[in-house]
């Protein structure tokens, strides 16, 4: 029973132990337990909540997401038509482009090759044309024959409205050449008459007045002033050359200096002019006109094929002397000239004042054959004229240009046949090789 009861007591003080210290602290850990539940019920339940509207804007995102994808599919699918249209457009647009541009490089093309196959066959048609010609041509009776047709043809010409004006070939303005006119007139009356060393004389006295006042320009400035009264120019003259030169040159001068001219330097050019006209005066007496022609005229070619020689003898820094010893070693060279071309030509480079040489000599040439009454045809042929032919040619001209015409005749192989004749500005061109180089001209690019 003892025991009974200590453990009784014993149960309750073990009771009394929990209850006073165990039950507290784990009622107090219940409830701080059941509290913790209760939140976690209570934020449990707004999870779920926060769930469910999670689920339902997924759901709402979701469907809005379906709707702007439909959207965007549907534009895109539009914008695909649209495009595939518009590339299907420009597709047939670049199509037609291309095809129009593909005709038109066809067209082109074949423009080409037509024009190059024309250009190819005229070429090819020219040059066989050319060797047949030359062939042809080789044959001095053929070659011949085409100058005989080219006569034919010009002989059928109606006349020619040129007027070549016979004369000084001097560009002078119009108190000059009034000066060079009454000068000109007093040579006339002088030289009437006069015999082959009164001329001589007086061309070299007229020369060696024309180099002094080359000399000499404020000589030249005196004797070329223009006054009204021209008697002390004269008496000038008469005191400087009286007993110098000879008394028809002094004549000439006198009258020179008592003109008017409208450059001073033209009082030289006049009286170079009247030094050459003595010299032709002189060729007439002799007979030798037509020579002294030929003879300037062959001049004037090699000068003209000579452009070194001819600076050479313009050259007035070197000494005249020594460009007249250039021209006679040239000229000797050449076969010789006479002494009338000599004293000619002489005078003419020893004078010459920043003009070409050949110029110079053409002109000399030409004052030779206007000196005649006569124009002046160059003409250019493959091979030598018959006699026949230059006198049928000398007649055609004259009547063409209704004055007698000198024929001076220059030898070109490249002429082929016919003839290539000029006179004064006008040409009249009948050569094979122009018409060769004519058709070669027209073919196409």
């Amino acid at each position: 029973m003892s025991v009974f009861i200590g453990q009784l007591i014993g149960f309750a003080v073990i009771v009394f132990i929990i209850v006073k210290w165990v039950v507290p602290p784990v009622k107090g850990l219940m409830q701080r337990q059941q509290e913790a539940i209760r939140v976690a019920l209570a934020e449990s339940a707004e999870a779920s909540k926060k769930l469910a509207d999670a689920d339902a804007m997924h759901s709402k995102a979701v469907e809005d997401a379906k709707n702007e994808g439909q959207k965007v599919t549907d534009e895109a699918r539009q914008d695909s038509e649209r495009i595939a249209a518009q590339l299907a457009e420009q597709a047939d647009a670049e199509a037609e482009r291309i095809k129009a541009q593909g005709a038109q490089q066809v067209q082109l093309m074949r423009q080409q090759l037509i024009r190059q196959l024309r250009s190819g066959l005229g070429s090819e048609s020219v040059q066989k044309a050319e060797e047949i010609v030359r062939n042809y041509v080789s044959d001095p009776a053929a070659q011949s024959s085409t100058v005989d047709r080219f006569l034919d043809e010009l002989d059928a010409m109606a006349p020619s409205s040129v007027v070549l004006e016979a004369g000084a070939t001097l560009n002078l303005r119009a108190a000059s050449r009034e000066a060079l006119a009454e000068l000109v007139k007093k040579f006339e009356s002088v030289a009437d008459g006069a015999d082959s060393g009164t001329l001589t004389t007086l061309a070299d006295n007229l020369v060696a007045v024309a180099k002094l006042l080359l000399a000499e320009p404020t000589l030249t400035k005196h004797l070329a002033q223009a006054t009204d009264d021209s008697a002390p120019k004269v008496r000038l003259a008469e005191r400087l050359f009286d007993g110098k030169i000879d008394g028809n040159a002094l004549e000439i001068v006198k009258t020179a200096a008592a003109q008017r001219w409208s450059v001073e330097s033209n009082l030289i050019d006049g009286l170079e002019h009247v030094a050459r006209l003595a010299l032709l005066a002189r060729a007439e007496r002799d007979g030798q006109s037509e020579e002294v022609e030929d003879q300037l005229f062959r001049v004037g070619r090699v000068l003209d094929e000579q452009s070194r020689l001819s600076r050479l003898l313009a050259d007035t820094t070197v000494p005249a002397d020594k460009r007249v010893e250039l021209l006679n070693k040239v000229l000797e060279g050449a076969g010789g000239i006479n002494a009338t071309v000599s004293a000619l030509l002489t005078q003419t480079v020893e004078l010459l004042r920043g003009e070409p040489a050949d110029s110079a000599v053409s002109d000399l040439a030409e004052l030779a054959v206007t000196r005649r009454g006569e124009a002046v045809a160059e003409v250019k042929a493959a091979a030598d004229l018959s006699e026949q032919q230059r006198t049928r040619l000398k007649e055609i001209l004259s009547r063409i240009y209704g004055t007698p015409v000198s024929v001076q005749l220059d030898i070109d192989p490249e002429v082929l046949g016919g003839l290539l004749i000029t006179v004064g500005d006008e040409v009249i061109d009948g050569s094979i090789s122009s018409r060769l180089d004519a058709a070669r001209t027209g073919l196409p690019d």
